[in-house]
């Protein structure tokens, strides 16, 4: 049984029976969730809570660049909130049931462009602005790999894994909120990229495979191979503040719970 959360309907079912007709199975289901959207968020995880008995994997591949600067109506950045924060809280709302799951595993899609990112919390409510689009996008991507790491962490001795990967250079929408020349040229460029079969390797590597089954708090290239991401996103400083926030900001307890 597969669920897929996804902010279009329309997309997303789309994307369901592509997914059916491929592998033949029809428990593959559809869930709303927007998750740039906190109370969206909150109503989705009480939906998996209800419906669903265990969760053995969790995969969080939100990724957006591009937006123009914009706080949501919950005072939040739009694309900082859409990369980082809702997952963050999805995956802390779904710890429970995970853990009653065990082992499960849970797996953060992060990229190279980490390297590029920061870690200052205050944009994360938009209190200060990224430098540009590079800056915003990298800084939410480092963000994913501190968040593993401390939460890979706190899941020590519970039989759920945690672990965060780059998928590579692959050719998806991404772009699609750029200018149409910026958008025309990542086209030619992308026919240098992998497909987006080919760039869900990684993601399912962590997923799946039983060689990652007792590896936890470590991150992947695009060729599955253990790497060290950049020395910011091994700073214990850093994951322990960045935490903090981002607790106070989607409004979890200590408990990680609402």
């Amino acid at each position: 049984r597969t669920i897929l959360a996804c902010r279009s309907r329309e997309r997303g079912q789309a994307a369901v029976e592509e997914i059916q007709r491929a592998t033949g199975n029809p428990n593959v289901l559809l869930r709303i969730v927007d998750i740039s959207n906190m109370a969206s968020v909150r109503r989705f995880a009480k939906q998996i809570q209800q419906e669903e008995k265990r969760l053995d994997i969790l995969v969080n591949n939100a990724g957006v660049t591009g937006l123009p600067f914009s706080i949501t109506s919950e005072g939040l950045e739009q694309t900082f909130a859409t990369n980082y924060l809702g997952p963050f809280l999805l995956t802390n709302l779904l710890l429970d049931t995970m853990k009653g799951s065990a082992p499960a595993r849970i797996v953060n899609v992060s990229s190279f462009r980490h390297v590029g990112g920061m870690v200052n919390v205050k944009h994360l409510a938009g209190e200060e602005r990224p430098k540009n689009f590079d800056q915003c996008y990298s800084s939410t991507k480092l963000m994913n790999i501190l968040f593993t790491n401390e939460l890979a962490r706190r899941l020590q001795a519970t039989g759920v894994t945690a672990n965060s990967l780059n998928p590579g250079i692959v050719r998806t929408e991404i772009m699609r909120h750029f200018n149409w020349l910026i958008r025309l040229l990542f086209s030619i460029a992308s026919i240098f990229f992998t497909s987006a079969e080919e760039g869900a390797a990684s993601t399912i590597y962590c997923a799946v495979s039983e060689e990652v089954a007792d590896i936890t708090g470590k991150y992947f290239d695009s060729d599955c191979r253990l790497v060290l991401p950049s020395a910011a996103a091994r700073d214990p400083g850093l994951e322990r503040k960045l935490w903090e926030e981002s607790e106070r900001l989607t409004g979890l307890t200590e408990s990680g719970r609402m």
